[in-house]
């Protein structure tokens, strides 16, 4: 993870508008949030969301960022065009809706590849069930299934990354956890296809976010890495290591040692309460930064291998504390 690359959700960039547009009518336009974005010191590129902020050309649009001087790390899918998404995309039970959700998506690793991007990220919030008697789950999840197959099928040089979430918008998740997903990403059998792994739902998935990225090393691919923070009661987006410090350092030490190269991506929700998105982002680059360091540090300080050796808990956490905090009187 040397020369790391940062990337981050540019819907954040819309917070405290009128703080940057006092004349703003309306909402801000895509280019005008990555315009802001540009100012955020060590930013280097922008996920973005297919198809609200892609026009009908991509490969311009990458074009104007650039001059900006931000990448496009990867784009990732929002079904929200037809309301009919709600009840399910690629399980709605409805044939026509599963083959426009199926369509849409194609047509957005299309425009990823035309962008220069050979990453798709797809969140299916919306497949899943809020009663009991309301799915068949088996043929539900062979929907699902099929679905995942055929969009990685299309392209198979686009790499596909299932971000998983317990639940929200429905009550349960196809995709609610680690190893309902690698399941899935078995069942697919497709070389392309991976996982991205956001802090904030493996938390309130009830996981240690380092052991779900040591199992998804194992037996798939880590294609994305989300990093916020949260209560584990829901999605909360807070900054990098405001809550859980220790699991994020132990997340970083994990994907280092697993090989994980592509881009760390700040899943944040500075625009829920209004804070300034861009000082946020640059405080949320310097923590990892600073984490990193700690991880250094970590690896290079034999006592901490050889307490993990013993399952040795009580002098982990002393060796740990002492390289964040020094060693005390």
């Amino acid at each position: 993870m040397l020369n790391t690359r940062f990337a981050t959700r540019l819907n954040s960039f819309a917070s405290n508008a009128e703080s940057e547009w006092p004349d703003l009518k309306g909402k801000p336009t895509a280019l005008q949030m990555a315009a802001r974005a540009a100012k955020v010191d060590g930013l280097t590129d922008l996920d973005l969301n297919y198809p609200d902020h892609v026009d009908d050309n991509p490969a311009e649009l990458a074009g104007q960022l650039r001059d900006m001087g931000l990448a496009i790390n990867g784009f990732a899918m929002r079904y929200y065009t037809n309301p009919a998404f709600k009840l399910g995309a690629f399980t709605h039970p409805d044939a026509s809706v599963r083959r426009e959700a199926l369509d849409l998506t194609k047509k957005g690793i299309d425009a990823a590849r035309e962008a220069g991007s050979n990453l798709m990220t797809i969140w299916l919030g919306q497949d899943g069930f809020d009663y009991a008697f309301q799915a068949d789950y088996g043929r539900m999840w062979q929907h699902e299934i099929e679905g995942i197959r055929e969009v990685c099928e299309h392209d198979p040089d686009c790499q596909i990354s299932i971000e998983y979430k317990p639940n929200e918008p429905r009550s349960y998740s196809m995709m609610p956890d680690c190893a309902t997903t690698l399941l899935a990403i078995k069942d697919a059998g497709c070389v392309n296809l991976g996982v991205t792994l956001d802090f904030a739902h493996v938390l309130y998935a009830d996981e240690q976010p380092a052991f779900a990225a040591a199992m998804i090393a194992r037996h798939s691919r880590l294609l994305g890495v989300h990093l916020n923070d949260g209560y584990a009661k829901r999605d909360d987006g807070l900054m990098v290591g405001a809550v859980h410090t220790l699991q994020t350092i132990e997340l970083l030490r994990q994907i280092r040692r697993d090989g994980y190269d592509g881009a760390i991506y700040f899943d944040t929700f500075p625009d829920m309460t209004g804070l300034d998105p861009v000082h946020e982002c640059e405080v949320n680059i310097k923590t990892v930064r600073r984490m990193l360091a700690v991880v250094d540090r970590l690896e290079q300080d034999n006592r901490l291998s050889g307490a993990i050796d013993r399952q040795d808990a009580v002098s982990a956490q002393a060796i740990l504390q002492e390289v964040m905090l020094g060693a005390g009187a």
